[in-house]
């Protein structure tokens, strides 16, 4: 007859199962997180429905179209005009169905309008960073206006495209501009708390000419990689972590994490020039913050600028630190004018799981105020 298993064999072979049970565990979550980053590349991303209205070599103005019904009485007179930098795509504002930022507002009732500057070509290396300021913004408002039937309109730039709408703003006070939203806006590089952006492009660490002079328009791998290394841990690995322990076993967490993988992934070139000009005049001479810069032979003025203002800053923001947004308070003339620091980073302002509940709603209740 055999021998009665002893309490020991019994333990023995629970701590295997256990074992084989864990290793299980780690191979599918293994497994699931790379499938989810190969995927990432693919998933759909922008599915607000738009249309275009408006286009200008690679740039194009679109209009976003609700996607229920909206009732009359919630619809805005004022229609409001995205602006995003130069060095990303940006469907950062619009990266999927429940985690859209033009999905909310359009069903909130605003005529949204999309400026999309395109990928430059080497045609365009040329193309200095004031031009999109005079040449392209311009034409896209009187577009819009002539698409909206408005005689008003309101402005929303992030980053780089915050920057683009203060020179804006500046340059053409006499435009009917009523609100301007400024997100993470890079506009004082004279702060002590300046980012480290600024001295890895100061001109005794980094030859600008140099580099345009080689490469004519600036690839986006550069740009990514440039600010990768400002938290090089989190962006190397923090994130794929992430994916790992707090998001594999959630279907909507990985969705979500893969729109933003694929942005962050997914930037433009620069045209040459611009990046020359923004390295120079704006970055390195400080020139828009100190009324210094000329544009066309017209001093940029910022006290110009009337407009009612809500300057939103990043207080955990490594790329564009809260000083560089801060000081512009103090040089518009707008006497309706609200700084709001959100307590998120550069992209998780706009992107984040949080911002559905911390940012979106504010945006859209001020601008609803002001926009009846």
């Amino acid at each position: 007859m055999p021998e009665s298993s002893s309490p020991a064999d019994h333990e023995s072979a629970e701590l295997v199962t256990s074992v084989n049970e864990a290793l299980k565990t780690v191979i599918r979550r293994n497994l699931r997180c790379a499938r989810a980053i190969a995927d990432s590349f693919d998933v759909p991303v922008g599915p607000t429905p738009k249309e275009t209205v408006w286009a200008l070599n690679k740039t194009k103005l679109y209009r976003y179209q609700p996607t229920r019904p909206v009732d009359v009485k919630l619809k805005k007179r004022v229609p409001l005009l995205l602006v995003y930098a130069l060095i990303n795509k940006p469907y950062i504002f619009d990266l999927r169905p429940g985690a859209s930022f033009a999905e909310f507002l359009v069903n909130q009732g605003f005529d949204l309008y999309l400026l999309d500057w395109g990928a430059p070509g080497p045609e365009d290396q040329q193309t200095r960073f004031d031009d999109y300021a005079t040449a392209y913004l311009p034409r896209a408002v009187r577009r819009m206006l002539k698409v909206s039937g408005a005689d008003e309109f309101s402005m929303l730039g992030y980053c780089i495209g915050a920057t683009l709408t203060v020179l804006y703003a500046a340059l053409y006070p006499d435009a009917p501009l009523r609100n301007i939203i400024l997100l993470t806006a890079p506009l004082d590089f004279g702060q002590r708390e300046s980012s480290i952006f600024s001295t890895w492009l100061d001109k005794r660490f980094f030859d600008v000419d140099k580099m345009i002079d080689t490469l004519g328009n600036i690839p986006p791998e550069i740009i990514e990689f440039g600010a990768k290394l400002m938290k090089p841990v989190e962006n190397f690995v923090g994130a794929y972590t992430t994916l790992y322990w707090e998001f594999a076993d959630d279907p909507e967490a990985v969705a979500n994490w893969q729109a933003m993988h694929k942005w962050i992934h997914d930037g433009v070139p620069v045209a040459g020039e611009a990046f020359r000009q923004w390295i120079n005049d704006y970055i390195r001479a400080n020139q828009l913050i100190q009324g210094e810069h000329l544009v066309k032979g017209q001093r940029v003025d910022l006290s110009k600028i009337r407009a009612s203002l809500l300057n939103v800053v990043a207080k955990y923001d490594h790329l564009v630190p809260p000083a560089q947004s801060m000081s512009i308070m103090d040089l518009v003339s707008s006497r309706d004018k609200h700084l709001e620091i959100i307590p998120a980073g550069h992209v998780g302002l706009m992107g984040g799981r949080s911002a559905k509940y911390k940012l979106w709603p504010k945006l859209a209740r001020w601008l609803a105020e002001r926009s009846i």
